[in-house]
């Protein structure tokens, strides 16, 4: 099946409502209204990617000129998190809007096996869009839970091209079993995977521009996860299929890593390239991010901590946003920002409803972007559940808890995390405490259950005297607050 080949009773009828020439011209009135050209969106999200790890983020070592130039001509976020530090519970808040620990997929870090995943009767940006007339499609990773109940065709895409666990070999499209899916059917294809995905996803806009209509195309690479192969590492990938799975503590270069990052980027400049070509690029929303922080290889500064840890590293992201028609092109902006704000924005920018059962965690950016208005002060929160970590943002404070340890640090004047404030600065350290715990009070409680992952110092070096931390649950007391000082 292809990835567009039938035309969604919905687009149809929005273009003899409209008018295909009045979605052309922006100028045309449709009820006495002026109509608007709604914006297609192509949201491209890069697999463990490190805040550092493309050039114009600061990487010296290796060439993105198609990311960079994607930040030339657009905004590029200097204060972007992602809700998790593992990929399942980002991409839940990621489609949601809304913090992951709403859903019991949220509480898996990530998902590994369990018969969870995204309730298709969730709405999601994808299923909101669909229903106002955007035609919508997945290339790449889903993660959000295996057929029958769970997949991107229940979720609001129209089609689905890639794989549904976290991840697979570039080569073979396997993790302990092929996981390549057209649709909801199983395939084979031979080739390297970040070319594969970028190739479909050249062809769903090469398709959706005969169409006419607005579209969103998801392009989630897994580059550069684990497993450590680049172009024409077809060696590294026949070793792999005699270890125990895919996670190798004994591959990968520097040099490798660079070169996945790199080809992840060619693909990137084919598809707009593709927007370019069929005249799309002017009103086309470009975003580009990562999951969650980078992982072993990954370039992190001025960030400590990575993946699966609450420490800068581990949680900051590259994010940049594109739309030639309205955002003002060369920015950088302070804004802080979070994976789950993306879906409010969009819908935002498209002129389209939340749904109130499901209303959003998140923000809009929008008027950030558009209005150059003055950053909105935010606050935000975490949890992971392995070593009992905690974490919130509050203005320019961070409070963070690993196992006992507790800490706050002011993450603008002092991005490694090294000055704790705690004692010095205890009134804001107790305040922010205490919004954590209310916050907290409002998701679902961790379960023994979920899955969490953790590196020890037996995997990285750098993680001195780190055991494997247990999966079993940390659902913590509020402290006491202090008597009040009110007259009775």
């Amino acid at each position: 099946m292809g990835i567009v080949d039938d035309v969604s009773r919905r687009t149809l009828l929005r273009n003899m409502a409209l008018g295909t020439v009045a979605l052309a011209s922006g100028v045309d009135k449709a009820f006495g209204q002026r109509a608007s050209v709604p914006p297609n969106i192509v949201f491209i999200m890069a697999d463990d990617l490190g805040y550092a790890d493309v050039a114009c983020y600061g990487r010296p070592d290796i060439s993105t000129p198609n990311i960079d130039g994607l930040a030339l001509k657009g905004v590029r976020f200097l204060q972007a998190y992602a809700n998790s530090a593992v990929c399942s519970a980002t991409r839940t808040a990621l489609i949601t809007g809304r913090y992951q620990y709403r859903l019991p997929i949220g509480l898996e870090e990530p998902l590994a096996g369990r018969d969870v995943g995204l309730p298709a009767h969730h709405s999601t940006l994808p299923s909101l869009l669909k229903t106002a007339g955007y035609s919508t499609t997945l290339v790449g990773k889903w993660h959000l839970g295996l057929l029958p109940k769970f997949g991107p065709l229940q979720s609001g895409y129209d089609h689905f091209y890639g794989f549904r666990g976290g991840s697979v070999d570039y080569y073979t499209h396997a993790n302990k079993r092929d996981d390549l899916w057209d649709d909801d059917v199983p395939i084979h294809q031979m080739g390297y995977l970040t070319d594969i995905l970028g190739s479909r996803a050249v062809d769903a806009v090469n398709r959706y521009a005969k169409l006419g209509g607005p579209f969103l195309i998801s392009l989630h690479f897994n580059a550069p996860h684990w497993p450590w192969e680049a172009p024409g590492d077809q060696a590294e990938s026949n070793r792999l299929r005699t270890a125990d799975g895919l996670f190798d503590f004994d591959g990968g270069t520097q040099k490798t890593y660079q070169r996945m990052i790199q080809e992840m980027d060619l693909q990137i400049g084919r598809v707009l390239e593709a927007l370019h070509t069929n005249g799309l690029a002017e009103n086309t929303i470009v975003v580009f991010t990562s999951d969650n922080g980078g992982e072993r290889f990954a370039d992190t500064w001025p960030f400590t901590g990575r993946k699966t840890e609450l420490l800068e590293g581990g949680l900051r992201i590259p994010a940049i946003i594109s739309w030639p028609a309205r955002i003002p092109q060369g920015r950088t902006t302070d804004q802080v920002a979070i994976s789950m704000d993306w879906m409010p924005t969009l819908l935002a920018a498209a002129n389209i409803p939340f749904d109130p059962a499901f209303p959003p965690d998140g923000i809009s950016l929008l008027p950030m972007l558009t209005q150059n208005a003055t950053p909105v002060e935010r606050k935000l929160f975490w949890r992971y559940k392995a070593n009992a970590q905690r974490a919130a943002r509050d203005g320019d404070y961070k409070y963070l808890k690993i196992l006992d340890n507790t800490f706050l640090f002011n993450v603008v004047q002092d991005p490694m995390e090294r000055a704790n404030l705690k004692v010095r600065r205890k009134d804001v350290y107790d305040r922010i405490v205490a919004e954590w715990h209310a916050w907290n009070a409002t998701m679902l409680p961790e379960n023994d259950d979920s899955s969490t992952g953790n590196f020890t110092g037996g995997e990285l070096a750098d993680h001195i005297g780190a055991q494997r931390a247990s999966d079993k649950a940390d659902n913590p007391v509020p402290p006491p607050q202090p008597p009040s000082t009110k007259p009775h």
